[in-house]
């Protein structure tokens, strides 16, 4: 019987969460993940986590975020002029933009403070700084 390892093509099911059990993706309501293991496609401790698995096999485990989308990084909170904005009247916490870091670059961001002048954008990752639980099952695995 083959196991999950670097070439081979694995689908499965997943249930990711937080510390605190909330849950921030699942494929359990829809179609299940294929992923080329070692392509770079998932975060390197997520994959770690999957090889040797089995068909038929599940599996819990979790990661650190530095394994996973890196520690949270007060620098990417920008401030950014209300007038850069279209409709900046509309403009709420919570919102994402994406907006250039780089003349070439650009980011997505979420709005996290709205003030008279300016907006304060946070462009971490939104799971950045967070260890990650993950429930897998294995559902297939191919020679990619």
């Amino acid at each position: 019987m083959s196991s999950v390892e670097e070439g081979r093509t694995m689908v499965f099911h997943y249930t990711g969460t937080l510390a605190d059990g909330t849950v921030f993706d699942s494929s359990r309501e829809g179609r299940p993940m294929e992923v080329q293991i070692g392509a770079g496609q998932i975060p390197s401790g997520f994959e770690s986590g999957l090889m040797g698995m089995r068909v038929g096999e599940s599996r819990t485990f979790t990661i650190g975020p530095e394994d996973a989308y890196g520690a949270y990084d007060e620098d990417l909170c920008r401030r950014v002029k209300k007038e850069r904005f279209a409709g900046p009247e509309g403009i709420k916490v919570g919102m994402e933009y994406e907006i250039a870091v780089t003349p070439n670059r650009s980011m997505v961001g979420t709005v996290i403070q709205v003030g008279e002048e300016d907006v304060l954008i946070d462009l971490n990752h939104p799971l950045a700084g967070k260890a990650l639980t993950f429930e897998v099952e294995c559902i297939e695995i191919r020679n990619s």
